[in-house]
């Protein structure tokens, strides 16, 4: 019974104080974390990959309505029902892949965006390293 209730006094312990511990390194990683990512340098970035997504999106709904403007066109096109409606139908299809190549072209440009905003930020988190050490 006595080594049952070291255990649990020693089990107790240790949690005590490696929460300690733990959570004084937690606030020493947060404290860097934090000064490099207040940086003017990756504040910068920050905000251009925020304007780059803002106006990389605005190009889809323009696509979207291009798209939506010629299936309507060719649906209203002299014609039998069903040959309107294989215009229509192949029209759809080419808007379609016009607008998942306008949000894959996004998507790209935003990843690109990412990564030179992330090696930038790892750049000056060396750059502080380096001159705080």
């Amino acid at each position: 019974m006595r080594g049952k209730a070291a255990l649990v006094v020693g089990l107790v312990a240790g949690y005590v104080l490696g929460a300690r511990a733990g959570r004084e390194r937690y606030e020493q990683i947060k404290g860097q974390a934090e000064k490099v990512w207040d940086q003017p340098a990756v504040q910068g970035q920050v905000e251009k990959v925020k304007a780059f997504g803002a106006s990389a999106l605005k190009a889809v709904p323009g696509v979207v309505w291009k798209g939506a403007k010629s299936v309507t066109g060719a649906a209203t096109q002299p014609g039998t029902v069903s040959e309107r409606a294989q215009r229509a139908a192949r029209v759809a299809k080419d808007s379609a892949a016009e607008v998942a190549d306008t949000v894959e072209d996004s998507v790209e440009e935003a990843e690109k965006a990412e990564k030179s905003a992330t090696a930038r930020a790892k750049a000056a988190q060396g750059g502080s390293d380096s001159s705080g050490s």
